[in-house]
């Protein structure tokens, strides 16, 4: 099987500074509490100049370095970090098995699909460095051959054909065993793991026993290590701790984007996009805030989840400060994508959908709504109230006007009803219920105007009537009026007269 390996070098160091950008180029450490010390678990570059080392106390640490700022590791939140790495690559490979605490496998049997395997490990660098992360890629059969050369490598990307791992593994360090072997081959004077590989396999075993012997084959080349793809979870959420309780919206707004950033890329992994999110604010010492999002159009875009969040966040009053951020995904959707035509850009539909959704949010999931045309003769009943969604955009080449669109199909004739040379219309808007109008009319049934909470409102025009009647075999058939009337100090309205009693309605 070919596989490929991601090593991200000191990756919860890296994570911690692209959650928090003004620690670049920063001495720091994360430190992990060992038999009652602190000790360093992973250290800065510029740490690591200053003679810091992972196992120090942090005592002796800060000896070295007196700038030295120190971190929780914490490594739930690092194995939940990797993971949703990992799952952003699942566009590119069919699954992905974790080395923590810095590195995965993946699995690159489908590398054909995107141009062979070289570039299957240039787009897994693009989509690392689209959230951050430095990182080197090796594809090779075995999983020892992968690891090793992504780790102590001296190239970014490597692919190893296959049967010739021996040759690639040779002039690497006897120290990219890491392991106790790596010890007892360097009793007998080797510093290379070629050298290892040409040692006689039955010597091997006999002096080392069976750790020395699978240290062996694996430098020859030989592993049958299996690939374990990683369960994925089926709630999507993430979490954020931050360094300190944050009394103003700043600490928060960078919490907020790491977290997008990592959930917009575990959904184009997995090809879905978000319809509703929960923001949960967990406050010191106690007590927890939780913000709906709701999304008018489906989406997968961290740019646009953040501006959304930073609209919906960026004014919430808290009586606490923020010590933990969260995020949960509570409905979500197929990723479809976007057509666009050449030269268009997605900034304007993105504006569209980031200004329903603020609507959507503030004023309630039902305030925003579209007509449903009804196949109904009642003017009142012509439409009904749906949930809006921005239309589909299907433009470019098979758009319907494009060049490559199929021919239509001969559409069915239409008919439109038309009175005095204009379409029938029907109402917009309704009254709850319709209200009895004490009406004015004339000999002939004219109505000249009507009296509504005790003013009286002259008629200046008036289209009509339109007569209609049916549902008798209904519970409320009808006989009805209906008539377009524009009242003085009104304006336009619907008016029908009701055939069983005679009265004037306004609806």
């Amino acid at each position: 099987m070919r596989r490929g390996y991601l090593h991200v070098t000191r990756f919860p160091v890296q994570r911690k500074v692209i959650e928090s950008p003004a620690l670049a180029g920063q001495p720091l450490v994360l430190v992990e509490e060992v038999r009652g010390q602190r000790r360093v678990a992973f250290a800065s570059t510029r740490a690591l100049k200053a003679g810091v080392r992972p196992g120090m106390t942090l005592t002796a640490a800060t000896a070295l370095e007196p700038e030295l700022r120190n971190f929780p590791y914490r490594l739930k939140d690092e194995a939940q970090a990797l993971a949703a790495l990992g799952e952003s690559l699942l566009g590119l490979c069919p699954g992905f098995q974790r080395d923590a605490p810095d590195g995965l496998w993946f699995d690159a049997s489908a590398a054909h699909l995107v141009g062979g395997e070289r570039e299957l490990a240039a787009r897994v660098l693009e989509l690392c460095g689209e959230q951050g992360y430095r990182a080197h890629v090796t594809v090779a059969s075995e999983a020892f051959t992968s690891r090793v050369l992504a780790r102590h490598g001296s190239r970014r990307v490597e692919v190893v054909p296959e049967g010739q791992g021996a040759r690639a593994l040779a002039p690497l360090p006897l120290g990219a065993l890491e392991d106790a072997a790596a010890k007892a081959f360097s009793v007998l004077g080797l510093s290379t793991l070629g050298q290892v590989a040409a040692l006689p396999a039955g010597a091997v075993t006999a002096r080392g026993g069976a750790a020395a012997a699978r240290a062996h084959a694996r430098c020859r080349g030989v592993d049958d290590t299996p690939f374990t793809p990683e369960p994925l979870e089926e709630a999507l959420e993430d979490r954020v701790v931050l360094d300190a309780p944050a009394d103003t919206f700043e600490p928060v707004q960078f919490a907020l984007k790491t977290l997008l950033d990592r959930l917009g890329a575990r959904l184009s992994g997995r090809q879905r996009a978000a319809v509703r999110l929960t923001f949960v604010l967990r406050l010191d010492p106690t007590g927890e805030a939780q913000v709906p999002l709701l999304l008018a159009r489906p989406t997968a875009r961290a740019k646009l989840l953040l501006d959304l969040a930073r609209h919906r966040l960026g004014e919430l009053r808290l009586e606490r400060p923020v010590a933990e951020v969260a995020v949960r995904v509570d409905a979500h959707d197929e990723d479809l994508g976007q057509q666009l035509a050449l030269g268009d850009a997605p900034e304007g539909d993105a504006a569209l959908e980031g200004v329903l959704s603020r609507l959507a949010t503030t004023l309630g999931e039902g305030a925003l709504f579209a007509a449903s045309l009804e196949a109904v003769h009642r003017p009142e009943s012509a439409h009904t109230p749906r949930a809006f969604h921005p239309p589909e955009t299907r433009r470019g080449l098979l758009s319907p006007s494009g060049p490559l669109a199929p021919a239509p199909e001969a559409a069915a004739p239409i008919t439109v009803w038309r009175e005095t040379g204009a379409a029938r219309e029907r109402p917009s808007r309704l009254l709850a219920q319709p209200a009895r109008l004490d009406a004015e009319v004339t000999a002939s049934g004219e109505l000249l105007a009507a009296r509504l909470a005790g003013r009286r409102h002259r008629v200046t025009a008036m289209a009509g009537p339109e007569r209609l009647g049916g549902e008798w075999w209904t519970d409320t058939p009808y006989q009805r009026d209906y008539y377009r009337v524009h009242f003085e100090g009104l304006g336009p309205a619907w008016v029908y007269r009701d055939g069983r009693d005679g009265d004037f309605y306004l609806q």
